[in-house]
């Protein structure tokens, strides 16, 4: 007897891993792309590339840093 509910049970989770997995894979799929929207710029001094929203914006140019925008 409790090989048989253990064996229903064996049952009913491979159905729930074939069916509803792939469905939830998708979305967490989907919400990565959704949450990347930083975009990076280029400081013109140094080079380096920075968050837009973490940039210095002077003279229509982003800079990474005081240092740079002196």
């Amino acid at each position: 007897m409790i090989f048989k509910f253990m064996a229903f049970l064996a049952v009913v989770f491979l159905v729930y891993i074939v069916f509803f997995k792939k469905n939830r894979e998708k979305n967490i799929k989907d919400k990565k792309y959704d949450e990347i929207t930083d975009t990076m710029v280029e400081c013109p001094k140094c080079k380096t590339y920075i968050s837009k929203d973490d940039a210095i914006l002077s003279n229509g140019k982003y800079f990474c840093s005081e240092e740079c925008l002196k």
